[in-house]
């Protein structure tokens, strides 16, 4: 990738990002239709004219179509609401193998698997990293001092790894964090050392040689805070990886699998809060860029980059939006509630509505992609 010009790394790094998204999402999908019973009459990567084709002995369609913006599973009879199918075409339906006249449960269980598959495919690799890269953990190595600080006074020095605060061990800078936030103007005795090599790529943090220094510090309280934070005036230093085995690194990645869930889930609620700001919300221009440069950090970025995207993608799809996931399952909810399918015509509008929504957020998201690429001041000041 790094001998790529930027223009091709980008194409490249972005259509192998989508494409594995798209593919294990899809995939999802079919296996549970295979499950369930339901016949699959194609699966596509990409939409438009095919540019490969092959249709296996299931009868399923296999494509890649020329525009890689995403992908689709056709089910057999999916195409016609329930109770709306003509009788010339049910007349060459499969028996037993239509979409629609499964039980509302199965069709769930179709419909949820591929945002089920994205949150696999999130935990896999996060195991997989942790496994042979090693899990990123925040060391406790100050990374930089404050000038006129509580830590500065104390004789903290960048590249100090602090060892203990008052007898107590620490070993990660949240740790440190955690417990000088409860002290402001209370003493604390902190041991560091000075000094020596340090190596992280194994995850031990082990520390060779250098000089233990105890000093004493007391924390200042954070300007603004009703609660009276207290601060040392320090950032944290360089992140250590700690390589762990298959079954840490498993259960390490279905939990970093559900803390990516739940920071997104917050940020996308700070931004209907107003206390976030809209212009972080990114369409396939960003993921484009983001992709090539991730691409040029390594492999190992790329591959947490697809992890964090495939949780993304997982959420997305499952918001109660009719025309998504979410809004089919939000429609099976009320079936099962009601014994009997919503109506036609308001199924009708509610796909309608999600689809208009969809356009709206996708056009937003890409005029935030070209203001931040600053097209829009470029084209003023051609205009100017």
């Amino acid at each position: 990738m790094d001998l790529l010009p930027d223009p091709f790394r980008t194409i490249i790094a972005f259509a192998v990002v989508l494409g594995v998204l798209v593919f294990v999402h899809e995939l999802g999908h079919y296996f549970a239709a295979r499950w369930r019973g339901v016949h699959v009459e194609a699966f596509s990567i990409g939409f438009g004219r095919s540019l490969w084709a092959w249709t296996d002995r299931r009868g399923t369609s296999w494509r890649v179509g020329w525009i890689p913006l995403g992908g689709y599973v056709k089910l057999h009879g999916q195409e016609h609401p329930a109770g709306e199918i003509p009788p010339e075409e049910r007349a060459h339906y499969r028996p037993g193998e239509t979409f629609h006249d499964k039980p509302v449960r199965d069709r769930a269980i179709v419909v949820a698997a591929g945002p089920i598959a994205n949150f696999l495919l999130a935990m896999v690799l996060f195991a997989a990293l942790f496994g042979t890269a090693g899990m990123p953990r925040s060391s406790a190595v100050i990374g930089a001092v404050m000038e006129g600080s509580a830590a500065e006074r104390a004789g903290l020095k960048p590249g100090d790894r602090i060892l203990a605060l008052d007898a107590e061990p620490v070993a990660r800078f949240e740790d440190v964090q955690r417990y000088v936030q409860a002290r402001p103007g209370v003493p604390i005795t902190i041991r560091v050392r000075r000094g020596g090599g340090e190596t992280a790529a194994t995850g031990a943090g082990a520390d060779r040689g250098g000089e233990e220094l105890t000093l004493r510090a007391v924390p200042e309280a954070q300007n603004g805070s009703p609660k009276g934070v207290g601060v040392l005036g320090i950032r944290g230093g360089a992140v250590e990886y700690e390589r762990l085995d298959p079954i840490r690194a498993v259960a390490a990645g279905v939990t970093y699998t559900f803390d990516v869930t739940g920071q997104t889930l917050a940020g996308v609620w700070q931004m209907i809060a107003g206390e976030r700001g809209t212009e972080e919300l990114g369409g396939p221009l960003r993921i484009a860029q983001l992709s090539g440069q991730v691409a040029e950090m390594g492999w190992t970025s790329l591959v947490s980059f697809i992890a964090v995207l495939s949780v993304n993608l997982a959420l997305i799809n499952l918001f109660p939006i009719p025309i998504l996931d979410g809004g089919h399952l939000l429609f099976y909810a009320a079936e099962a509630l009601r014994g009997r399918p919503l109506p036609p015509r308001a199924q009708e509008i509610g796909l309608r509505a999600g689809f208009a929504l969809l356009i709206t957020l996708f056009v937003f998201a890409t005029w935030n992609d070209l203001a931040q690429w600053g097209v829009f001041n470029w084209i003023a000041g051609i205009v100017g």
